[in-house]
């Protein structure tokens, strides 16, 4: 039996080192680019790393489903596309390489619920294209477009169900009058493409709707509004109902909420962890934030 002692131990260790490994790579300390995670006030993400000399890390970002990519806008100013990019971080070995161009011209990259197509709004003068690139052995295969429409097509997203959300004018406003543009929902039966606004309380009235999340479950969605005549706005959620309807919205509260200013490209990460967005009160300051999440929507849900 005392020969057996030592060999017990031993197999006690492993099990305990198995046990202590992180569960994937968002547990380790190579996710999030090897960034220290914040709690609950926000920060800026991974300073110094994302926008070159002159230029502004912006927009929505993405990350592969299991973490090992992340994509993000790089420009030199807010509303031209003429020096507009998106590149991309990979963790390859052990570290993190980059940042390398992905593509030109678009913006708000956005994965499939597969992570093997990314969506790009933008790349086309009539903004009415969402484009698509796939993985191949080589890498992003060269955009093509994914949906054509009649109307602008400000933003996208899909979920599970195969709903898309965008941010449109649809046909009801003129592409030229941000005010017009909501948020609406794309079902797609067959050849069919039925555009539904998602109405009140999500849109509102002589103002910008047009930034959101909307989890892949469609659960829940994160939106910029209050917005003021220059474009300042807040975040706030608002929770779907069995019926299928959207219940009025709530601010994320004053941590995020902090003061006037630009919020957009709000994006939760695969693990539902940490809020990702835009903020700026000019091109100078423009950021990408980060900030905890999942506890925060625990108790908002809560409350609804």
């Amino acid at each position: 039996m005392s020969k057996l002692l030592p060999v017990i131990v031993i197999v006690i260790l492993l099990l305990n080192a198995c046990t202590n490994e992180p569960k994937s790579f968002w547990e380790s300390p190579n996710a999030y680019l090897g960034q220290i995670p914040p709690n609950d006030t926000p920060k800026p993400f991974a300073p110094g790393l994302l926008a070159d000399t002159g230029g502004i890390a912006l927009d929505r970002v993405a990350f592969s489903p299991d973490g090992r990519e992340f994509y993000y806008c790089h420009n030199t100013s807010w509303f031209s596309s003429t020096n507009l990019k998106i590149k991309a971080f990979k963790f390859t070995g052990d570290r993190w390489q980059g940042p390398v161009l992905i593509n030109e011209t678009f913006n708000s990259p956005t994965f499939s619920m597969d992570g093997n197509t990314l969506y790009f709004p933008g790349g086309d003068s009539t903004g009415a294209v969402v484009w698509q690139s796939n993985r191949s052995d080589s890498g992003w295969t060269k955009p093509s477009a994914y949906l054509k429409a009649s109307y602008s097509l400000y933003d996208f997203m899909p979920t599970k169900s195969g709903n898309m959300y965008i941010g449109t004018n649809g046909r009801w406003g003129s592409a030229k009058d941000y005010s017009c543009f909501d948020i609406a929902r794309l079902n797609v039966n067959g050849k069919d493409t039925v555009l539904q606004n998602l109405g009140t309380p999500l849109n509102t009235t002589g103002a910008f709707d047009g930034d959101f999340f909307v989890a892949p479950d469609e659960s829940y969605i994160i939106i910029s509004t209050k917005e003021t005549k220059d474009f300042e706005c807040e975040l706030y959620i608002s929770f779907r109902t069995a019926d299928g309807k959207w219940n009025t919205p709530k601010s994320l509260g004053p941590l995020i909420n902090n003061g006037l200013a630009h919020r957009w490209g709000q994006y939760v990460t695969p693990d539902k962890k940490y809020l990702f967005y835009t903020q700026a009160t000019s091109e100078k300051d423009c950021k990408i934030y980060w900030v905890r999440f999942d506890k925060l929507l625990e108790k908002l849900r809560a409350q609804n």
